[in-house]
């Protein structure tokens, strides 16, 4: 498929939120995974705020990733914090050069394997509702045109989130995140679970809960349910 067509795709699926079967926690890890195949990047991480205000993580492409985004909310330090709280994207945070504005996070970064970062608001009319991390293992500058993809992926998921929401006052959207990062917490736990039952990997335990979700045609959020009630057995193979 060229890429144009896998441009054009991807939006329509970041837009298409009112189907029936829609999946919050779904569309969210689409939107990691997309913006890793058509950005010059290797890893993206999405965190939503809750109802408090606080960053929380929502999708991340890869373990790595996780772990970075885990660091910034048990610490409240990062560049996706200072982006979230005023709105502007920042391009190009160099890790060489980041340690004196966030040490901790500059650190927890480039021991996961990453030298540089770039990170976009989840925005709406400039109201913030959540921030993507963009995460290079090289430190090549973001272009123009990169950017403005990477913003206009993170403000149709935005847009399209609202939709299916339908929600027009900030307090009811808090609260249907709220939601939402339960069930992430519910996820976590799944996966280490399975990850124990299953002599895995945390990342291949959540690879192996997708494509099963997929295939069966049923919500991740579910899956992850089954699986800590013990209703899904730990080999998923049906």
């Amino acid at each position: 498929m060229l890429r144009e067509q896998r441009l054009a795709q991807v939006f329509v699926e970041l837009a298409d939120t009112l189907v029936a079967e829609f999946d919050v926690m779904e569309f969210f890890h689409g939107l990691a995974a997309s913006t890793v195949e058509l950005l010059p990047i290797d890893a993206t991480g999405i965190m939503l705020a809750d109802q408090r205000g606080d960053l929380r993580i929502m999708a991340s492409s890869n373990e790595e990733a996780r772990v970075v985004e885990l660091f910034v909310v048990q610490n409240d330090e990062g560049p996706c914090l200072d982006c979230y709280r005023t709105g502007d994207a920042l391009a190009n945070v160099d890790f060489t050069t980041s340690g004196q504005r966030w040490p901790g996070f500059t650190k927890a970064a480039t021991e996961a394997g990453f030298r540089s970062c770039h990170v976009l608001p989840l925005r709406l009319r400039g109201d913030a509702v959540g921030v993507m991390n963009l995460f290079c293992v090289g430190t090549d500058d973001f272009d123009a045109a990169s950017f403005a993809l990477a913003q206009a992926m993170a403000d149709v998921a935005t847009i399209g989130l609202l939709q299916h929401r339908a929600v027009t006052e900030r307090e009811v959207l808090a609260e249907q995140l709220q939601t939402a990062l339960h069930s992430r917490v519910m996820l976590e736990q799944a996966k280490g679970m399975l990850a124990e039952r299953g002599a895995m990997t945390v990342g291949d335990a959540f690879v192996v809960m997708r494509e099963y979700a997929r295939r069966n045609g049923r919500p991740l959020s579910q899956v992850a349910t089954g699986v800590l009630d013990g209703s899904i057995g730990p080999t998923l193979t049906r």
